[in-house]
């Protein structure tokens, strides 16, 4: 694994595989940290660099194929996890929902059917 991970090749691969090589990166890390101590070369602290964002990939690649199982087993499922929900706004979360808005109270249909909007022939001057 001295070449930088393309994420192209991580999406096909599956979960053991992923971990195991996420054990080698870290692995290879290590050693290569216990080196940079020892006074190693310039190349090897370069290749630090690298095998540090090619961890992140695969964590990202794992993250992700792991989000996208859980929304497919949550998907007519009554609640969501909450990270999983639309972030939106907090005030935007909170606001009743289209159904929520639409209800009509008894007391509120029986004041509309009994004291109706009226309607008026002359039109007000503006």
């Amino acid at each position: 694994s001295t070449t930088k991970i393309k994420t192209t090749q991580l999406w096909g691969k599956n979960k053991d595989d992923l971990k195991k090589q996420l054990l080698d990166l870290k692995t290879e890390l290590a050693q290569l940290r216990t080196q940079k101590v020892a006074g190693g070369a310039n190349s090897k602290l370069t290749k630090i660099h690298d095998l540090r964002k090619s961890i992140a990939r695969v964590l990202t690649v794992i993250n992700a194929t792991q989000r996208s199982q859980l929304r497919i087993f949550y998907k007519n499922k009554k609640y969501l996890p909450l990270d999983l929900r639309p972030k939106k706004t907090r005030a935007m979360r909170r606001r009743l929902t289209k159904h929520e808005e639409s209800i009509i109270s008894e007391k509120q249909k029986k004041r509309q059917m009994h004291f109706p909007q009226r309607k008026y022939a002359v039109k007000a001057e503006t």
